[in-house]
């Protein structure tokens, strides 16, 4: 790939918007950012922004990844976040058996051999959750940690992986285990008391899987897990901020309550997203798209049609926060969590040139992965 230098109308850099910069990419990285000049290959109008990065994402373009059999089908899902300002993912693997595990880590470790853009490793959300909170996973596959489990997990060539667990289903010891082999612990599909939920945090899980979603709530005499949430400063929150699956004002509180770059937008999307679809098969169910929200035939919301874009929208709009804070939390503080390099989340010198271009409106007129245009309105 030849050197690009690209003038910019306006940079959002992950820190503070700068105006008429020359970014100088080559091989896929940023190697200088400059004032502007009249030697340039391209000029982009509008914001210039770090593109967004998803740790949440169990499908779109028609794609369910617990049904994906090989790296082009992530890449489909890729390509249809990318619409919407997406340049990194996690594919995330809903509660299944052990085999669909097994099938998720070989088509994410082709993947990364393939280079396939934005693929940054893997979500296992589940099996090791609540019945009592298991939301739309299917209780017939939660089931204890075992060897056949760990062997996937300790995969080294899945990339960065995520679990969601329940605490109460697990030893703490297990806990300390998958964060000794580098796995991001968030406690999710839980109904742990606020004891059980501390004792997982001591033991290393780091994260809440859509904060407020299926957990113990917060109460007087029982915090619960979304006491523990709020009250442990160092732990990262997953937030859903599409007006269904949580009131706005309580995503205000989850902000008021935890200091800043802990909570980080997600949007826990589906196979309609990048497409014109409002059904899909689920398992043994049907899931319904009706006004914005996914419902399953068996009555819980099932996931969302919320894309990135749209959530920094709604965390501006909604929850009447700066756009710069609504952009860290879809780029910045993700790239954080999961110990991505200081460059992520950011545009500076030595970033991967990941970004995306939004107008007035925050809406995506173009998306860049390594220098290369993914996507253009």
């Amino acid at each position: 790939m030849s050197v690009q230098r690209i003038l910019v109308a306006t940079l959002f850099d992950g820190d503070q918007f700068l105006k008429e910069k020359v970014l100088t990419i080559d091989a896929g990285v940023i190697t200088a950012i400059d004032d502007k000049t009249n030697n340039v290959d391209e000029t982009l109008s509008g914001l210039i922004t770090p593109g967004f990065i998803d740790l949440q994402v169990n499908g779109g373009g028609g794609v369910l990844f617990n049904r994906a059999r090989n790296a082009s089908e992530v890449k489909r899902m890729l390509m249809a976040h990318a619409k919407y300002g997406t340049t990194a993912m996690l594919p995330t693997l809903i509660t299944d058996t052990v085999e669909v595990m097994r099938q998720a880590a070989d088509v994410i470790a082709d993947a990364i051999v393939k280079h396939i853009p934005g693929i940054m490793g893997i979500h296992f959300e589940g099996p090791h959750l609540s019945i009592a909170k298991k939301g739309a996973h299917s209780e017939e596959f939660i089931r204890p940690i075992s060897d056949d489990e760990w062997q996937v997990l300790s995969r080294k060539d899945i990339g960065k992986v995520v679990v969601t667990l329940a605490p109460e289903n697990v030893l703490p010891s297990d806990i300390t285990q998958m964060r000794e082999l580098g796995i991001h612990v968030c406690l999710g599909h839980t109904n742990a008391c606020f004891e059980q939920a501390q004792r997982a945090v001591d033991a290393g899980a780091t994260g809440f899987t859509h904060l407020y979603n299926a957990m113990s709530p917060l109460q007087g005499r029982e915090p619960g897990v979304v006491g523990c949430a709020l009250l442990n400063d160092n732990a990262y929150c997953g937030l859903i901020v599409d007006g269904h699956h949580v009131d706005y004002a309580a995503c205000q509180v989850a902000l008021k309550a935890k200091p800043k770059g802990r909570v980080f937008l997600v949007t826990d999307a589906m196979p309609p997203v990048g497409t014109n679809e409002t059904e899909f098969a689920f398992f043994d169910r049907t899931v319904t798209l009706n006004q914005g929200k996914l419902t399953s035939t068996t009555g819980e919301l099932a996931g969302s049609v919320l894309d990135m874009a749209t959530a920094v929208k709604n965390s501006v709009e909604h929850l009447q926060l700066p756009l710069s804070e609504a952009l860290k939390m879809a780029s910045l503080y993700p790239a954080q969590y999961i110990n991505s390099p200081t460059t992520h989340g950011r545009l500076i010198v030595g970033s991967p040139a990941n970004f995306v271009q939004l107008d007035t409106n925050q809406q995506v007129i173009s998306t860049w992965i390594g220098g290369e245009q993914l996507f253009k309105k």
